[in-house]
């Protein structure tokens, strides 16, 4: 339906880069694009989370180098947490059909 990005190096700054440590847990708050759906009972979503959307996006190597111009290319895994400590979530707004509208 839509999708949305935050490149993790900028995900406190777009014009300072911070990376990050492996093992380490971060917030990231990811807006997507406006749109809307008729969903339908029995109607499910899917969330898929990505290290990239190429062509749609720049590049991502994972390893730290210019998009554009680096060579090295690195294999990176995402680790969604939801516990007590690491709640997470998509928030999904709904607007009820109003009957005879």
């Amino acid at each position: 339906l839509t999708d949305g990005i935050v490149r993790a190096r900028y995900r406190d700054s777009r014009q300072e880069a911070s990376f990050l440590e492996p093992g380490k847990v971060y917030a990231f708050d990811i807006d997507v694009a406006a749109t809307a759906n008729t969903f339908l009972p029995g109607h499910r979503l899917r969330l898929e989370i990505s290290s990239s959307n190429f062509p749609w996006y720049d590049r991502n190597l994972n390893t730290g180098e210019h998009p554009a111009f680096g060579t090295r290319w690195q294999v990176s895994e995402q680790t969604v947490h939801h516990s007590a400590d690491w709640a997470s979530y998509v928030e999904v707004p709904v607007i009820q059909k109003i009957a005879g509208k």
